[in-house]
């Protein structure tokens, strides 16, 4: 049967056949339409407009990071700075550490342990062991939604595993990532299929940046 004599022939049937056909028609229209769309084109990361991450390594309250007084192995090394952004040293006491670089916070430790006279030329050694003041956030289809510490050189991919991966009815081709930069915040669509699979590079993060997971559209 041809359309034409589809179209003649359906004016036959009573009215509540006639609405039950359309719409089932509609439906059936909606449907192939969204086996168009899935067989579209994929997202192009190499097209995606987004701002370079800006690195900081400047600690904040929640940071955990090791302090070692070369030759003094009875001294505490790991520390966390507190709420007010301060860390309670042996012998220099509390000092502001709040949006100190590591080789900042190891020189005005060594300086007071000299002003204090506790060491004449002491060695300090200051290495960042978790951001917690930098985080990102991870939303939408994944397992373990929530925000995380930013890792020194983490990517979109362990964001997502830290998440615990994709859920069930995820759509890896559409991620959407908001970063800030220069106080103005910026949404690009990634496909996280297209860097799993290998063939797009996987994207380093900042801190501040939003990830969300949309629904695959069935």
């Amino acid at each position: 049967m041809t359309l034409a004599s589809a179209a003649t022939w359906l004016p036959t049937f009573p009215a509540r056949v006639r609405r039950a056909l359309e719409l089932l028609g509609l439906l059936l229209c909606a449907w192939l339409g969204s086996l168009c769309f899935g067989c579209g084109p994929k997202v192009d990361n190499s097209r995606v407009k987004l701002a370079a991450p800006v690195e900081s390594t400047t600690l904040g309250p929640g940071d955990l990071f090791t302090l070692e007084v070369v030759g003094e192995k009875d001294l505490p090394k790991e520390f966390q700075v507190a709420s007010d952004g301060t860390v309670d040293f042996p012998y220099v006491h509390r000092i502001e550490v709040q949006g100190l670089e590591p080789q900042e916070i190891a020189r005005t430790v060594r300086e007071r342990l000299i002003e204090k006279r506790i060491l004449t030329d002491p060695s300090v050694i200051v290495s960042v062991k978790e951001y917690n003041s930098k985080r990102v956030t991870v939303l939408g289809e994944v397992r373990k939604p929530g925000s995380f510490p930013l890792r020194t050189g983490m990517t979109l991919v362990q964001a997502i595993s830290d998440a615990g991966g994709l859920s069930a009815i995820a759509n890896g081709d559409r991620l959407n990532l908001t970063r800030k930069d220069k106080g103005a915040a910026t949404t690009v669509v990634i496909s996280f299929d297209s860097i799993t699979a290998g063939k797009s590079p996987d994207i380093p993060l900042q801190a501040g940046d939003q990830i969300f997971v949309n629904e695959r559209v069935f």
